[in-house]
């Protein structure tokens, strides 16, 4: 039994359901280049709705239940030919208990307030907000220079009930957004942005983000916060296993960790099959 989960829980076995098969048309995206990993290709199972389609509550959480993310109107999923690192991750917010670090960063955030509303309700200032951080955090990566375009493609047009968590300093000031979607079994955070001036490192709002979201799926009576997918050798996305209790969709089973999983005991399990089942 892997040493970091005590009650290891195949606790979905991932089938694919006969009416998605029947009613959606799934394609696999031709091969490229992985941007995490150097040396492996990647490719997508895909699910493309059209610009105005939306789709049923219930039919997006067995999507998510079977690893799927959400970006704009695809709905996709990692089906690479020779690695399996992709790992879909989801905490499991009634048992999670913030630890001294978490609590820290809820005591330097305790006078903000935080207000959700509708994606469809986006404005300039969350546009603007945006811009700042993408041209201030990610100006090497593929979404900039930012645009409206693709602010209003990625995050605001969406085919599900979507909403912004606003974050505001007393004086009202935006200093962070947490774009999520509304599932029946959990939140899927989709995207995160907030005010990248240093004089706000020491805030940490992306993990507040994540924590905010976590209280909130809480308080609806949901269980989990989808965080989407976790690479383990990749040091970068080694923040998403550390909201334990975690589950991670292992070879097509969601699986149970008590505490923060070690990559390698992941990386042993994920070799026991690299077979992709949809």
């Amino acid at each position: 039994m892997h040493p970091y989960a005590d009650n290891t829980v195949h606790r979905e076995n991932i089938i694919y359901r006969e009416h998605l098969q029947q009613q959606n048309s799934f394609n696999l995206s031709p091969p490229s280049l992985c941007s995490y990993l150097s040396d492996q290709v990647s490719q997508l199972t895909f699910l493309l709705l059209e610009p105005n389609q939306s789709i049923d509550s219930e039919l997006y959480t067995q999507l998510g239940t079977q690893g799927f993310r959400r970006s704009g109107n695809a709905f996709y999923r990692p089906n690479c030919p020779r690695c399996a690192q992709c790992i879909s991750s989801r905490v499991v917010v009634k048992e999670f208990s913030p630890s001294r670090r978490y609590r820290k960063v809820l005591n330097r955030n305790s006078e903000v307030s935080v207000k959700f509303v509708a994606a469809t309700q986006a404005t300039q200032e969350h546009y603007a907000l945006y811009q700042k951080y993408i041209s201030g955090r990610h100006a090497d990566g593929d979404m900039y220079p930012p645009s409206l375009h693709t602010f209003e493609q990625f995050l605001v047009d969406s085919p599900t009930n979507t909403l912004f968590m606003e974050v505001r300093e007393p004086n009202n000031k935006l200093i962070a957004v947490a774009v999520t979607d509304q599932l029946s079994d959990g939140l899927s955070s989709i995207y995160t942005f907030f005010e990248p001036d240093s004089s706000y490192n020491s805030r940490s709002l992306g993990v507040f983000c994540i924590l905010t979201q976590i209280e909130a799926a809480k308080n609806l009576g949901l269980d989990y916060l989808y965080l989407g997918f976790w690479i383990p050798t990749v040091k970068k996305m080694s923040y998403k296993t550390g909201y334990a209790p975690i589950e991670l969709l292992i070879n097509n089973y969601w699986t149970y960790f008590s505490q923060t999983p070690d990559y390698n005991e992941v990386l042993s399990l994920i070799n026991t099959s690299t077979a992709h089942s949809f």
